[in-house]
């Protein structure tokens, strides 16, 4: 957990990413604290909980640490990646997740944002979906959470774009629940998180969980799935894929040719 600190007050959990070197990205190291600190929590009883950067932060999260990418040859995000297991604890755990946003949000890390159950952000905060500029297929269920968060015709522009987003425009799309000026940030998603912790927690669960899987019961047959998966494998093993990483590393503009 050295990239996190976590503490507990009552039932209220917080969890702070705390990598500032990295742009808090989402390294194995840093995603293997988020999770131990849920887990803990939940052993501790609490009832929700606050997931934020360090106070006044100019980047949330830089999403997946492309370091950690391969080069080719295997899939870059699929089941075993330590993103899918971030999300997969965020929506299952029992305690509903509220996202405490300031700064910017790239890649993964929204997702990661989406997959929480609420989101509030300072009206400096920005989202934006990266893999296009790296050349990175994003996986079929990192697009399902991103579906349910926002529109297909957002979904398609943020994911085709790659170009950053407003707080005040995620909110009025629906995409997170609040916009709330930076000196109230924290006093807002405190009081939120303290009547959420002040109501029946064994409903809240309940409810989460049903909440979980209707908005998971999207009809895709076997075979479409295997061919939505199968076209990611076009992108990681094309030259595009190998360019993105590989500028990405050595800092400057990649070079896409569509090979």
């Amino acid at each position: 957990m050295d990239f996190i600190k976590l503490a507990q007050d009552g039932h209220i959990g917080t969890i702070v990413l705390d990598n500032p070197k990295k742009l808090n990205a989402l390294s194995h190291d840093l995603v293997d604290g988020i999770i131990d600190a849920l887990k803990r929590l939940e052993e501790a009883e609490a009832r929700v909980v606050i997931l934020r950067a360090q106070p006044g932060a100019r980047v949330w999260s830089a999403g997946h640490d492309v370091g950690e990418l391969p080069e080719g040859g295997r899939d870059p995000l699929g089941w075993d990646d330590p993103l899918r297991h971030l999300v997969r604890t965020i929506e299952t755990c029992r305690m509903p997740v509220i996202a405490m946003i300031e700064g910017g949000v790239w890649g993964g890390a929204v997702e990661t944002v989406l997959a929480c159950d609420i989101v509030i952000a300072s009206p400096g905060a920005t989202f934006a979906v990266t893999p296009a500029r790296l050349g990175v297929p994003y996986n079929v269920s990192g697009m399902m959470t991103f579906m349910s968060a926002a529109s297909l015709r957002i979904v398609k522009e943020l994911a085709f774009t790659a170009a950053p987003i407003s707080a005040e425009r995620a909110e009025r799309i629906g995409m997170i629940n609040h916009v709330v000026a930076a000196e109230q940030l924290e006093a807002f998603t405190l009081g939120m998180a303290t009547t959420i912790a002040n109501n029946a927690p064994l409903s809240i669960g309940v409810m989460k969980e049903q909440l979980r899987v209707l908005a998971g019961a999207k009809p895709v047959s076997p075979r479409g799935f295997e061919k939505v998966q199968g076209l990611r494998r076009v992108v990681y093993d094309s030259h595009d894929y190998h360019e993105g990483i590989r500028a990405f590393k050595e800092k400057r503009a990649p070079v896409f040719t569509g090979r």
